[in-house]
């Protein structure tokens, strides 16, 4: 059955940045709903036989996506930023046998602390700030790298409605 739907939809209108954000909060909330209602080994299941793609991990990766591009971005300082799980292959690999509850609750309570932090980073500068991301070369706007944020999750949740519909059969938009 699939779970009730409380997300907020975007407005229709306002000024770019609180567009930015309210589309990146929607898209975020929809992962909440796309994993909302499963066990630790549900989240943790490899749903697709042929991909390594697991809900929790979409939600580490998700929170290590955040924290990788700004993190220390336009001088703000690094302990707005939580702890994640670096390691790209690391974010994936979750263990449906010897994950707990308590794993769970970490993943979400990291990645909810960076969504956190990248509203800090959203109300503190504008959107023409430009800097270099941690570990690049090139120079990105704010504005890019929120936009950049969208992508990264329209495209994951893509994913997590294919995973949570082989996992019980949970469809929605």
């Amino acid at each position: 059955m699939t779970p009730a739907d409380h997300r907020t939809e975007p407005p229709l209108t306002g000024d770019e940045a609180t567009l930015l954000t309210a589309f990146l909060e929607y898209h975020r909330q929809t992962l909440e709903w796309k994993c909302a209602e499963l066990t630790a080994r549900q989240l943790a299941t490899r749903a697709i036989p042929t991909s390594e793609l697991t809900l929790l991990g979409v939600v580490r990766h998700l929170a290590a996506v955040e924290t990788g591009w700004l993190v220390g971005f336009g001088g703000l300082p690094v302990d707005l930023w939580p702890d994640v799980v670096r390691d790209r292959d690391e974010q994936f690999r979750v263990d449906p046998g010897t994950v707990t509850a308590d794993d769970v609750e970490q993943a979400w309570a990291t990645w909810r602390a960076v969504a956190d932090a990248v509203g800090e980073v959203a109300r503190r500068l504008p959107l023409d700030t430009e800097d270099r991301p941690w570990g690049r070369d090139d120079t990105f706007s704010l504005r890019w790298i929120l936009l950049h944020l969208v992508e990264e999750y329209a495209r994951h949740n893509g994913h997590a409605d294919l995973l949570r519909e082989a996992l019980d059969g949970a469809t929605g938009e």
